[in-house]
């Protein structure tokens, strides 16, 4: 439960932040009290909470803005740029961790190094230095004491999650597996060795392709010698933000058209492999994180948002990508229900008319005009609506999905999404049915092929033994057999039960009519209420008819 004797001095700073802003359901909560439905404030306010509160928090909000799963649009429209609004440490604090971290003098190891930060975030910043063999680069520093913060906020949260577990809405989206996956991704920021790790394997994964040229999309070098979990050192790119880039020195109109088609297309092609081919994909592709270099080549940034997709998931959403250009409502929600964790078949009608409903505005604006993204943030929201669980790595997808379809329409207004992808399409399929080795896959049907063909012959002699023997036996299960098979006992019973009654009136009547006792006419009298009784309770069974 929320305790009150730790950390009461964060809590207090907490409760001052919620009542301020005037979010009551969370203040009942704060302050030890119960709420049956959760009722979250306004998106702008909720926004203003979470930048409030400071780093963890902010990074909570950066957290849930991948769950369109979970909030409603405006939500994650409000949390999606959600950045903190925190000043660069003193270089004297810096200069401390770096030096721990190196543990030998800063001027063995630099020949130059900025005290001033050239960027600042809630759980690191960034300087620039130039190493003794004359490379640059640039030196993400972990914030001193942010680990300790983290442990504090992140034991709240799974406190808070506890209390919101309670209600209806805590256990349909279990906030608690929520909470430890918060908990879980937000540890895993504050090892640098771990980031450093994902952008090695996404500099390996995007060095060789089939659909790009790789020379020209850059990821940073790791410098491993001097990376530890509190300093990631990494190879300085010198270039600018993409919506910022000047693309006109030295060109002219056509050049520059060409040049915007040539890198949207690269962009594309480069988030398609890592998502449909490598299941390891950036998932935070935001206009910072992607660089145009001095040299003509994009650069990618910042990797401590990855997502993964298994293989099934991969087909699952390839052919999800169709579903939605063909407007198919029932094939949506079939593939939904693939993905979903817990698939319940009584689900799909209603799931299917709500992506009819859903769709039906799409039907008359050309393909070209479709935001896919915006789409699929919509398939996300039906589910969620319908209480279908879908796995957290489609939050990371339609997020990474909605930043690279938004870049690429600032930066190439003419861009059609559509035409960027048909040309992968048929080799998305082509490898989902055949793998990357054709001949290897034909040889494995082959042999599959020739295994049902040797036990073919004996499962038929199996069958034909048992059906001649009549020893075959059919394990049948109907569904809702068991309400049938009730109704029938029950209607046997009351069948009974009606010639007993009946049989007792005519055997009590012949013995009063041969001579009048008192056996005879208790029995008559009897057997009169016994039918009497059971008349009654058909009808008030409802069931006469």
């Amino acid at each position: 439960m929320f305790s009150l004797t730790r950390t009461s001095g964060r809590q207090g700073e907490i409760i001052e932040v919620v009542l301020r802003n005037g979010w009551d359901y969370m203040r009942v909560l704060l302050t030890g009290g119960k709420s049956d439905e959760p009722k979250l404030p306004t998106p702008a306010v909720l926004r203003k909470i979470l930048v409030e509160l400071g780093p963890v928090y902010v990074k909570l909000g950066q957290l849930l803005s991948t769950r369109p799963d979970l909030l409603p649009a405006q939500y994650i429209e409000a949390l999606t740029d959600l950045q903190a609004n925190v000043p660069p440490v003193p270089w004297s604090e810096v200069e401390v961790v770096i030096r721990q971290q190196l543990q030998k003098p800063l001027e063995e190891v630099f020949a130059t190094l900025e005290p001033r930060a050239v960027a600042a975030g809630s759980i690191a910043q960034t300087h620039k230095a130039t190493l003794r063999d004359g490379r640059q680069i640039a030196l993400k520093v972990q914030r001193p004491g942010i680990d300790v913060v983290v442990a504090q906020d992140i034991s709240l949260i799974r406190a808070l999650a506890d209390l919101v577990a309670l209600t209806e809405f805590g256990k349909d989206y279990d906030v608690v597996a929520l909470a430890d996956e918060f908990a879980t991704a937000l540890q895993a920021e504050l090892d640098f060795t771990q980031e450093a790790s994902y952008t090695n394997q996404l500099r390996r994964n995007l060095s060789t392709s089939r659909w790009f040229d790789p020379t020209q999309l850059m990821v940073p070098e790791i410098i491993w010698e001097l990376t530890t979990e509190k300093l990631l050192v990494l190879e300085w790119l010198d270039g600018a933000p993409l919506l910022l880039a000047d693309l006109n020195a030295g060109s002219n109109n056509g050049d520059v058209r060409a040049k915007r088609k040539a890198i949207t297309t690269l962009l594309f092609r480069a988030f398609f492999q890592q998502i449909y081919i490598d299941g390891f994909f950036h998932a935070d592709p935001h206009p910072g994180n992607l660089f145009y270099l001095r040299d003509g080549r994009l650069a990618l940034l910042d990797f401590g948002m990855m997502g993964r997709l298994d293989p099934r998931t991969q087909q699952v959403l390839t052919e999800m990508l169709l579903a939605i250009v063909d407007l198919d409502a029932a094939r949506c929600a079939q593939l939904t229900m693939q993905l979903s964790d817990s698939a319940v078949p009584d689900k799909l009608s209603n799931l299917e008319n709500d992506f009819a409903r859903m769709l039906r505005k799409y039907y008359n604006i050309s393909l070209s005009q479709i935001n896919f993204s915006q789409v699929f943030y919509e398939v996300l929201q039906v589910s969620r609506e319908n209480k279908v669980r879908l796995p957290g790595s489609l939050g990371l997808y339609a997020k990474a999905l909605a930043n690279l379809e938004g870049v690429a329409r600032q930066f190439d207004p003419d861009v059609n999404l559509l035409d960027e992808v048909k040309p992968l399409i048929t080799d998305l399929f082509r490898r989902q049915l055949f793998g990357d080795d054709p001949l290897q896959a034909v040889l494995r049907t082959a042999l599959d092929i020739k295994s049902l063909s040797l036990q073919s012959p004996r499962q038929v002699e199996l069958l034909l033994e048992r059906v001649t023997s009549e020893t075959l036996r059919w394990n049948l299960t109907v569904k809702e057999l068991d309400g049938v098979r009730r109704t029938m006992d029950d209607s046997a019973n009351r069948l009974s039960f009606s010639i007993v009654v009946g049989s007792l009136i005519i055997g009590a009547a012949i013995v009063f009519s041969n001579g009048q006792s008192v056996v005879s006419s208790a029995l008559f009298y009897a057997a009169s209420f016994l039918g009497l009784w059971l008349i009654v309770s058909i009808l008030r069974s409802g069931r006469l008819r």
